[in-house]
């Protein structure tokens, strides 16, 4: 059971956070020389199926992504395309996401992105998050930075959402009560029953997983951690979580994204 909710989430972070976000900020979880990807934590097999493209079964939905990319839809019958051009245009872009926007007053990770240009710029209805075609437009667009290092940007209109991202990570749940920071920093590396627990990053997002036998997005990955401590989790593109993301992108900052990664 949760305790905390969004705003007491920031609140509590912000009273707790004695040192500024940025700069001489609080130092890192991880020190940056000991970054590891979740890629490392897999077996070799799992590794060369995610790096050999011709058979990263994640591709499939980067294929369907690209012709998504390309066909009209919404009241205004508009594609990406007709804004965008190729998708490689948008390359580095999702190593900047969640990212503030101005305009809407609020965070948006990729997903909302993707949502908020289907109802603003198309006038259609915008994708239910895990489906299928939001997965895959989600995928095709960060595939176009793979190999970039993830650089997420904390402007003091991000700051409340960091705050409360960091008190979430640390903050212990569920009848278990332990805390996403207990198992990926206080003991990645060591085994839990047949896996080695990772860093928890997510610049493989979205990933296939082998135990999913499909794609899925971080959000997705976050609500299983949450059952799996025996916690309510927050519902996938809540606040709450895009807050969460921003913050796991903040900790993961320089590694690359391995979109789509195949885990475990």
């Amino acid at each position: 059971m949760r305790r905390l909710t969004w705003s007491a989430a920031a609140i509590v972070a912000c009273l707790q956070l004695t040192r500024p976000l940025l700069g001489q900020q609080a130092s890192d979880p991880i020190p940056p020389g000991e970054l590891r990807s979740g890629r490392e934590f897999v077996s070799p097999a799992t590794q060369a199926e995610q790096d050999d493209l011709s058979v990263n079964p994640g591709m499939l939905w980067v294929e369907q992504g690209g012709k998504l990319w390309h066909e009209a839809s919404g009241g205004e019958a508009r594609s990406c395309a007709s804004c965008h051009g190729e998708p490689s245009s948008l390359r580095g872009v999702a190593a900047r996401y969640p990212r503030f926007d101005a305009a809407l007053g609020r965070l948006l990770n990729l997903e909302t992105r993707i949502q908020n240009c289907r109802t603003a710029h198309q006038k259609g209805t915008p994708l239910a998050y895990e489906s299928q075609d939001l997965l895959a437009l989600t995928a095709l667009v960060a595939f176009q930075s793979r190999g970039m290092p993830l650089d997420v940007a904390i402007p003091p209109q991000a700051q409340p959402a960091f705050a409360a991202g960091r008190a979430l990570y640390y903050e212990r749940q569920g009848q278990l009560d332990l805390s996403c920071a207990q198992c990926h920093e206080d003991n990645w590396g060591k085994r839990l029953r047949a896996e080695r627990i990772s860093q928890g990053h997510p610049n493989g997002f979205p990933a296939y997983r082998l135990e999913w036998q499909g794609i899925g997005s971080l959000h997705r990955r976050l609500r299983a951690c949450f059952q799996g401590v025996r916690a309510e989790p927050f519902p996938s593109g809540s606040p709450e979580f895009i807050a969460l993301e921003l913050y796991l992108a903040w900790r993961a900052r320089g590694l690359a994204i391995e979109t789509p990664a195949v885990r475990r």
